[in-house]
């Protein structure tokens, strides 16, 4: 199961820089001009969690597999996307592609690095991007509920539930406001809204990129980030791209005591990484044993089946049951016989929904 975030923000706000960090590669190009990140640059990095450590201990477990998340370095957009100005038509197809934003703003001043817009005003910057994929979300609608509406006074049901659906997005759109802010409580009617690949759909992560000196409290600018953040429901993180770029150049045994000196309790990308599996609404589970202590991704709200299908389609084909162990309860009796002993090891069945953290071993029948 793949899940992915798009990294994207105006051009040379730290987004390459991020991605290389992230990714402990040279992979995406960052350098002080526009549209460096010609192609999208994808790179998968491992979820921290320092349970499966404490897992594979337990078990003696030889290898360790972390879950993975896929970041998407994005090109710069400029003002004017939304008609194809810059990069625009690559950006909006590229960004249409990924299950969440990850929005990178500038809020470090350096003079040596150029703004596109020629000033440091990282809400500003927010309302550009956030602009040209309202109207390309816009454009996208309008051309599509005509045909739709037309179908609909005819007669036909389906096309009538796409208008009720997109209805309530156009109004949302043209009064300014992203689309994910009509989206439907209702299960179906959101996997529905969800099928139509808007923009402003998708969930948001604002990630303050600040000056080496502000990375552990940040600074004035990105408490204004913060405080749009509270105000629509979304997340933020502070990071100064500079330092995880050179921290990730470091031998592992170095960084410790390096973000030590810096005041920092571990890497600005490890709150990032975590804030996007949460933007996604992820929950990990565990498969533990002596060839391997392994973690999961999948849905908050998945049944065993879907959690079993995830190992391999087989698994959910031929579903039988899932033997379970919650996390906490594993650590408590000390390995999966104590937690056996102690009757924490429970048998669930097709309706089950996996929790966070749960240890699996699943019976199916093929």
């Amino acid at each position: 199961m793949g899940f992915n975030c798009g990294i994207v923000g105006l051009p040379n706000v730290g987004k390459s820089t991020l991605f290389n960090a992230l990714t402990a590669t040279a992979a995406a190009q960052a350098a002080n001009f526009p549209f460096c990140t010609i192609e999208p640059n994808v790179g998968r990095v491992a979820v921290p969690d320092e349970r499966l450590a404490t897992l594979a201990e337990m078990a003696k477990s030889a290898k360790i597999i972390p879950t993975q998340l896929e970041f998407v370095d994005i090109a710069g957009l400029v003002r004017g996307a939304s008609k194809g100005e810059g990069l625009g038509n690559q950006f909006l197809a590229n960004i249409r592609e990924v299950d969440a934003i990850v929005h990178v703003l500038r809020c470090f001043e350096n003079d040596d690095v150029t703004h596109v817009e020629g000033s440091i005003d990282p809400l500003r910057d927010a309302e550009t991007v956030e602009t040209e994929l309202m109207l390309a979300d816009l454009d996208s609608l309008e051309k599509r509920i005509v045909p739709l509406s037309k179908k609909a006074k005819s007669g036909e049901k389906d096309a009538k539930l796409q208008v009720d659906l997109m209805e309530p997005v156009l109004a949302a759109l043209r009064d300014g406001k992203p689309a994910r802010t009509a989206k439907p409580t209702d299960p179906e009617q959101a996997r529905a809204f969800d099928r139509l690949q808007l923009l402003t759909g998708k969930p948001v992560l604002y990630v303050c990129n600040v000056a080496e000196e502000e990375a552990a409290k940040g600074n004035a600018l990105s408490a204004k980030v913060a405080e749009k953040a509270e105000a629509e429901g979304a997340a933020t993180v502070i990071v100064s791209a500079a330092i995880e770029a050179e921290l990730s150049q470091l031998p592992e045994d170095e960084r410790t005591e390096f973000l030590a000196d810096l005041g920092l309790a571990e890497p600005g990308l490890s709150r990032v990484i975590r804030a996007g599996y949460g933007l996604l609404h992820l929950i990990t589970f565990f498969t533990v044993g002596p060839k391997e202590a392994r973690a999961w991704t999948v849905r908050n709200g998945a049944k065993a089946p879907e959690a079993a299908g995830v190992i391999h389609t087989d698994f959910e084909k031929g579903f039988i049951r899932g033997e379970t162990i919650a996390y906490a309860d594993f650590v408590a009796c000390k390995g999966e016989a104590g937690a056996k002993e102690a009757g924490k090891m429970r048998s669930e069945g097709k309706d089950y929904a996996v929790k966070d953290g749960d240890i699996f071993h699943f019976l199916f029948n093929v």
